[in-house]
Order: C-alpha cells, then structure tokens, then sequence
C-alpha cells in the first residue's frame, strides 16, 4: 500500500470543507491518511477517538458528503479519486471489494451510491442501520462550482439548474480556467459575465476556447 496521501485544493479550499469546525478537519485529514489505496477505512471510529473528536464531527461528514458509510461499519472518502491518483507498482487493491463494487465512479472522479445503508454515525460499528435513505451527492460538487464561478447571483436558481443538467465538476473547473480571461467577462467589473444558472443551463463549458491568432512574419 502507498504510503503518502495527497489532497486536492479543489476539495479542501471549498466553503463546504471550510464552513467545518476545525476538529471535524482534522478526522477528514486522518480518516484520508490512514485509509487504503481505494480510500477505504475500516476503523474511522478508534482514529475519532484518537483524536478526541465527538459524534458530532463524523455527523457532519456525513451530512455534508465527504465520507460515505456501509452497514459494515466501513466508510469511504467520496472525493479519494480527487485526492489521489497512485502509481499501478505501489498500488494495492482494497479488500473490500463487494462494497466498491457498490459504488460507481463519475466522470469527475466522484464515488456514488444512489442508494444507501446509513448508520448510526455516532458510532459507526458494524450491522447498525437506520434503514436505507436516497442521497443525492451532488452537492457538495455544487458548493465546489459556486466557489469558483465569479459571478455569484441567483443561487437557488443555479442549484436547479446543477440538478438538471447533471454537470460533471472538473469539466466545468476546467473551462472556467480559461473562460474567466475571455475579453467579455473580464470587462465592465464582469457585467456580461452569464449569471451561474444560464451558464449551465446552456452548457457552456462544452464552448471552444478561442485559439491565438497566428501572426506571420513581416520581412
């Protein structure tokens, strides 16, 4: 197994992971260091009380999606894929390959379960269910889009729009690289920037990104 972890700014710059108390964090951290190279671990509750975090801390993972739990006991970091990218000589796979084969893999690298067994987070042992609850993911991928788009205006309108497009995050990351320099956006202090619901409403990501003009030699 790897022995070092990476982290994504993409995932810990967020609102969503900042707007966290700090202890809750630090699990994050430590849950993501100490799970295997498919980003499972199978003791999240000893590492909460090494560090002297409360239920608390593992609830609002939970609520907020960063980690995703089975009725096992065993949880998974939703955005590992993000995080880390492991070389095929130092990788090892996870033995618990019956709950991967529960999850599915977006285009962003995301881990998936439509449909899932909750625990009772406050302890996080193995058999303890609360009934199974349909989750949507995507909002945390949306927080990550709100973060970085820059115009910030009708918001509850964008959160329909993210819903129904079903966009995929680091496509629109990517584009918004290069879109934020376009001569439009940046003039007037962003006034003909596309308010964030038209922009995916209309999938403007999938825009070409205009090329150079080529200049020829003068002699």
């Amino acid at each position: 197994m790897a022995e070092r972890r990476m982290f994504a700014k993409t995932i810990i710059d967020s609102d969503a992971f900042l707007d966290m108390p700090l202890s809750t964090q630090a699990l994050y951290f430590h849950l993501s260091m100490r799970a295997d190279d498919d980003g499972f671990i199978n003791n999240a509750k000893k590492i909460q009380r090494m560090l002297g975090c409360s239920d608390d801390d593992m609830k609002i993972l939970l609520a907020k999606n960063f980690i995703i739990p089975f009725e096992t006991g065993v949880c998974v970091i939703k955005h590992w894929k993000i995080h880390n990218l492991i070389q095929k000589d130092r990788y090892k796979p996870t033995v618990y390959s019956e709950l991967k084969n529960q999850l599915s893999l977006k285009n962003n690298n995301v881990y998936t379960l439509d449909t899932l067994c909750i625990q009772d987070v406050s302890s996080l042992e193995p058999q303890v269910s609360i009934g199974k609850v349909s989750q949507d993911y995507n909002n945390v991928d949306f927080d990550l889009f709100w973060e970085a788009y820059p115009k910030k205006l009708n918001k509850a309108d964008a959160v329909k729009a993210w819903k129904s497009v079903k966009a995929d995050l680091q496509t629109i990351l990517d584009a918004l690289q290069w879109q934020k320099d376009l001569p439009d956006w940046k003039k007037e202090s962003g006034q003909f920037v596309p308010y964030p619901a038209s922009y995916l409403r209309g999938r403007r990501w999938e825009d070409e990104k205009p090329q150079p003009i080529k200049r020829g030699l003068v002699f």
